[in-house]
């Protein structure tokens, strides 16, 4: 399978009303992203709750992704936990129904301490065998590691292929990264629900890894952008932005309420804590989604549950 690129988007975790697992739900998001026309998916992540999540639950929804997905796409596992020996059990969990790669986040509790780091990955990577993709994501979720702490990381640690750079300015930080890990990294990809996604991509970075409610317009953007038409590409970015920002805010609850009103989901529950919409935000959403309703069709986009590989 080639090296991950292109769209990515994060899974979220689809729950019942009662906050259970609904993974008829997740798997209904599965093949809405890959019919939008992801080059590959990433599980779970923090737009997945994931630490909401319990390990049992988290070993449940990777086993069933790799049956669902099949090899049609690369999958990445997050593999992200404090403790190196449950992270580790967790990336093998992925390796073992095929997943390129575990992305892990800096954990907190060695911040400041590069030798602690370097041995945490390094012991990821040999327990599970699969390349490590570092996810640097800012506080309070992660630590925000320097350009420079980054490189020496990944220099000290082989297995480390990949960085999904979050940390601001990340356009800057994907330049400098080139320039001082060179060889040591194979890619490095933006985040942030790609709301930096031109200029990442400008400077380098592979693909993006956003929240996954409008794949179809990232994939388009990224299109657009790849064969050179960049105006283009700022077009769609422009005229998503609006629902970017409010999704900034509200988070998983802004990516399940589009869900929802796409027909994907059967409940928009959230575990995370964090704002709900109240009525008025809902109004907006709404109005938001009617603008851009050429891009983001509400209606015909959940025909594929009656296409779903069996």
């Amino acid at each position: 399978m080639k090296k991950p690129a292109g769209v990515f988007p994060i899974l979220p975790t689809i729950f019942t009303s009662s906050g259970a697992l609904d993974l008829d739900g997740t798997r209904n998001v599965l093949e809405y992203i890959l019919a939008a026309g992801a080059t590959g998916v990433v599980f779970p992540g923090l737009a997945s709750e994931y630490d909401m999540l319990s390990v049992d639950e988290r070993l449940e929804v990777t086993a069933a992704l790799g049956g669902w997905i099949n090899g049609r796409v690369p999958l990445i596992v997050g593999a992200s936990h404090p403790d190196a020996e449950v992270a580790a059990r967790l990336a093998r969990a992925g390796a073992n129904v095929g997943a390129v790669a575990a992305m892990v986040l800096t954990p907190h509790a060695h911040a400041g301490d590069p030798e602690a780091m370097a041995h945490y990955f390094h012991n990821i990577h040999a327990t599970s065998g699969i390349a490590i993709m570092l996810q640097n994501a800012p506080a309070p979720m992660g630590i925000g590691l320097g350009v420079a702490q980054i490189a020496a990381l990944v220099r000290a640690v082989e297995g480390i292929r990949y960085v999904k750079e979050e940390t601001a300015p990340s356009g800057h930080r994907i330049t400098a990264l080139a320039s001082e890990a060179g060889d040591a990294l194979d890619a490095v990809f933006g985040g942030a629900g790609a709301r930096h996604v031109i200029d990442e991509l400008q400077r380098g970075a592979i693909g993006t890894m956003p929240a996954c409610e409008i794949t179809e317009v990232h994939v388009e953007m990224l299109a657009r952008f790849q064969r050179g038409d960049v105006g283009g590409a700022r077009d769609l970015f422009e005229r998503t932005l609006p629902l970017l920002n409010m999704q900034a805010v509200f988070r998983w609850r802004l990516t399940k309420a589009v869900l929802l009103r796409r027909g994907l989901i059967d409940s928009d529950h959230v575990r995370a804590p964090g704002p709900a919409l109240d009525r008025y935000d809902q109004h907006e959403l709404d109005a938001m989604l009617a603008r851009i309703a050429d891009l983001v069709p509400i209606d015909g986009v959940s025909e594929h549950r009656a296409r779903m590989p069996a």
